[in-house]
């Protein structure tokens, strides 16, 4: 027996070995929400962005499935365009594919108050909200964060230091942040799904 796993409290109560069993948060509701919006228009290594995000929401999505969570995805530009109903089995995968193929592009920008408030009014209980989104520009990000007071000059060293601050800002306000290229998006939005999970930090 790994000996992290030892109750040393209760084996000194009763004077008997206990262990810990632990065992994973189940039937977590998870919605994967994607900014349909502009920048998530534009392509990366050939492929719109929205279609990375699908890709690895997708990936992310079934593995939730396999370990007894719900999941929905939601979508919207400059107002919500689908909410699927939660799936909670891997037989019932195929309404979720089929609803991602649904997300239609928008060339505007996004309109994240209306967006998260209505997606906040659907859900009943404590859920895990996962959204993809991008920007390309301050006017963007202060459309994500309220009050930012960014700079709006285009350059790309005032750009990336922009997005430092949205991110930071973001994280600041207890938002976890996941920035990676396109092809590892996926292992790490799962690998952070679990953790959360694990932690217990959802329900």
């Amino acid at each position: 027996m790994d000996r992290r796993r030892i109750d040393w409290k209760a084996s000194a109560r009763h004077v008997h070995l206990y262990a810990r069993e632990n065992e994973s948060e189940r039937n977590n509701q998870i919605v994967f929400a994607f900014d349909c919006g502009q920048a998530m228009c534009e392509p990366v290594d050939g492929m719109p962005r929205i279609d990375r995000a699908v890709t690895a929401a997708l990936t992310c999505a079934f593995v939730a499935l396999k370990s007894s969570d719900k999941v929905s995805l939601f979508g919207f530009a400059q107002r919500p365009q689908i909410m699927t109903p939660f799936v909670s089995d891997t037989r019932a995968f195929h309404r979720l594919q089929s609803a991602a193929a649904g997300l239609d592009y928008d060339a505007t920008e996004p309109n994240f108050t209306l967006a998260l408030a209505t997606l906040t009014a659907k859900l009943q209980r404590r859920s895990m909200i996962v959204l993809f989104s991008d920007f390309t520009d301050p006017t963007a990000a202060e459309l994500m964060i309220e009050s930012i007071g960014m700079a709006r000059s285009v350059t790309a060293d005032t750009l990336a230091t922009q997005r430092s601050v949205v991110l930071q800002r973001l994280r600041r306000m207890g938002v976890d942040v996941i920035e990676a290229p396109w092809n590892q998006i996926g292992y790490q939005l799962i690998d952070r799904y679990f953790e959360i999970k694990n932690s217990e930090a959802i329900g």
